[in-house]
């Protein structure tokens, strides 16, 4: 029986990270796009319906890449970052960090960095968790100023930036800081890059492909709005 070498086994399954609220808004705006523009094109006259059909083709490609389109793929050996109209391969070895502040974004070595829109940043979020790790360390009867307040500065310090693994906790039932979804995801990165960074199968280039599928309909869309509103 042989032992799996770890510079090359899996250690984790491949997951996707998707923005729920994202999501919901995209459905919502597109139902709404949709009613609008079928609306003007079948009850529409003269050069109406041709507007509203140039301006569906506009408008709901570009719906799609904020709100429905954005995804996070985390592999065992790179990190696969689906924006609006980019899609970067990053290797865990040609990844210098990953920090969260306002957005969360992960930094290259070749000094390049990139957003993560589907992991975005919720200050409400970090404050409710905040407001939950307050509480369980009252409840603990551990002293704000001391043990606790450490606890506590951990869930903030944490989701503006700092580096910390699974042990950094995913709830009131874990030793660990409460933390906030998107902060935690980040902190699993972390993790992941800091386990995978050296591994030989999770080195390699930094890919970026643009999302022709996106853009070329809503440039045309845009191209055909502005022929209809100058020609009348």
């Amino acid at each position: 029986m042989t032992t799996p070498d770890p510079q090359t086994s899996p250690k984790y399954e491949d997951r996707v990270h998707r923005s729920g609220g994202g999501i919901a808004g995209g459905v919502l705006l597109l139902g709404i796009a949709c009613w609008l523009g079928i609306d003007a094109i079948v009850a529409g006259e003269g050069s109406t319906p041709w507007r509203a059909l140039a301006a569906l083709l506009l408008v709901v490609p570009l719906i799609i890449a904020f709100t429905l389109r954005p995804a996070v793929y985390v592999g065992d050996d790179r990190l696969r970052v689906r924006n609006p109209f980019r899609i970067i391969v990053l290797p865990w070895g040609q990844i210098e960090a990953l920090r969260s502040g306002y957005s969360n974004e992960v930094f290259v070595k070749t000094g390049g960095k990139f957003q993560l829109w589907a992991v975005p940043v919720s200050l409400r979020a970090r404050n409710k968790a905040a407001r939950r790790e307050a509480r369980r360390t009252a409840q603990d009867g551990g002293p704000m100023g001391t043990g606790g307040g450490g606890r506590l500065g951990g869930a903030l310090g944490g989701g503006l930036g700092g580096s910390r693994g699974l042990s950094g906790g995913r709830g009131a039932g874990s030793d660990g800081p409460v933390r906030a979804e998107s902060d935690q995801v980040m902190d699993d990165l972390r993790e992941l890059l800091e386990q995978r960074a050296t591994v030989r199968s999770a080195q390699g280039e930094v890919t970026v492909r643009w999302a022709y599928e996106v853009m070329g309909p809503a440039v045309a869309g845009a191209v055909l709005l502005v022929i209809l509103v100058v020609v009348g």
